[in-house]
């Protein structure tokens, strides 16, 4: 079919009747379908439920340096843990702190901790007028939600192939003071899938921020999360980079087993210099006694070591490729061509982002809604939930079943035709 602009106004209302009549079918089969948020299915989560068995009631619980990991001490992680998400995270095992469950938490501690007691002995944020963070668009929400809730100020910058539009980042870091970080999805990019490029990374290691206590809030979510195995993308290390560049303290890195092992049981932990880790260590001494050091071993017992992890994630990208795949086909089939719609393929990680025509992306979330599919709100990945062109929507495969997943896209298809369609007569 031609693109949908080159239609006559006849033409897309008798094009309209038809697609209503498959909506309306669709609609009747009362569906209740979730694509809102990249929760793993019940078919990942399955594929670790043999941690469960690695420590039982006669097990060895002493861990290599000799503590107990019922009791209190180790406050930093357990060395093999430490061991083993500092070979997920391509870091020094000493630039590494252990933590939770969640990364997201530590993301959150890291914010708290500069608004009431600063970084590195700067000014606490509270007491400054003015705090802003930088937010690659589109990006992810969760991170925003982050920043909005301490009051900082958010200001976007634009995703382009290859990473933020580093033009923007580095003059706008560089000139004002009172912007204080900038969130980072480096590999596989929460929409987007995009992977930053060489130079991109170069770019942020070579950053001169005209405040001292800027930093890089790099959340490598997505380190390992492969869908392909003869297609994987490759990032440059960061601390390596900054330390190379002389700004050894710019850079927070992030990662879990949250979408490895268990997303509500997994171990987080946080990279940074030894001037950092330090700076970190004093709020832990005082707020905790340390983490789940049971947690810790049961996932180094379970894994081993990275290569047992990489062998994890295979069973993991052979379950969630065949939902992407089926997803971009839909798209390819059903609206290549049209003009009314672009997404991008990832490689990994959890999301396919789609772009919609300008104005059209909250009525596609809720035409999907009527017929019984929940997706994530537009605007969502945008600061404050505003999309300013109104165009971006998240796709998140991996919790549906296969068949769940086949008429979520139906569904979705319909959606944007329909909403496209209705876009297009208001200029007829």
């Amino acid at each position: 079919m031609a693109a949908y602009e080159e239609l006559s106004k006849e033409e897309l209302l008798n094009l309209k009747t038809d697609l209503e009549a498959q909506f309306a079918e669709v609609k009747a089969k009362g569906l209740k379908l979730d694509m809102s948020r990249g929760k793993p299915s019940t078919e990942q989560l399955n594929l670790s439920m043999e941690m469960m068995d690695v420590l039982k009631s006669d097990s060895d619980l002493v861990c290599s340096e000799g503590v107990d990991c019922r009791n209190y001490g180790v406050l930093d992680g357990i060395a093999e843990a430490k061991q083993l998400l500092a070979d997920m995270m391509e870091v020094p095992k000493d630039n590494i702190i252990i933590f939770g469950n969640s990364s997201l938490n530590v993301m959150f501690d890291t914010v708290a901790r500069s608004m009431t007691h600063g970084v590195m002995g700067s000014t606490p944020w509270c007491k400054l007028d003015k705090v802003k963070f930088l937010c690659p668009v589109p990006g992810y929400d969760r991170h925003f939600a982050i920043t909005e809730y301490f009051g900082i100020e958010m200001i976007n910058v634009p995703m382009t192939p290859t990473g933020p539009d580093m033009d923007i980042v580095e003059e706008l870091v560089s000139s004002d003071p009172a912007i204080k970080g900038i969130w980072c999805v480096p590999k596989y990019s929460n929409p987007q899938g995009i992977t930053y490029s060489d130079e991109t990374v170069h770019r942020f290691a070579k950053l001169n921020p005209a405040a001292e206590d800027f930093r890089i809030y790099w959340d490598n979510a997505y380190s390992i999360h492969h869908l392909y195995e003869d297609k994987q993308d490759y990032l440059i290390e960061i601390l390596m980079e900054c330390k190379k560049e002389g700004h050894p303290d710019m850079v927070y890195k992030f990662s879990s087993t949250s979408k490895i092992s268990f997303p509500g049981s997994g171990i987080a932990a946080i990279a940074a210099s030894d001037a950092n880790l330090e700076d970190i260590k004093k709020q832990m001494k005082i707020q905790t006694i340390g983490h789940d050091k049971l947690n810790q071993l049961r996932h180094v017992r379970y894994f081993k070591d990275i290569h047992g992890m990489v062998t994890h994630m295979k069973r993991h990208a052979a379950v969630l490729r065949p939902k992407f795949d089926a997803v971009l086909n839909t798209l390819d089939r059903e609206l290549g061509g049209l003009g009314i719609g672009s997404w991008i393929a990832p490689r990994g990680g959890y999301f396919i982002s789609f772009d919609s025509m300008e104005g059209c992306a909250k009525a596609i979330v809720a035409k999907a809604k009527e017929a019984g599919l929940i997706m994530t709100n537009a605007g969502a990945t945008f600061p404050y939930g505003k999309d300013p062109k109104d165009t971006n929507i998240r796709i998140a495969p991996s919790y549906p079943t296969p068949e769940e997943l086949a008429l979520a896209a139906e569904i979705f298809v319909l959606s944007v035709k329909l909403v496209s369609i209705d876009k297009l007569l208001e200029s007829k």
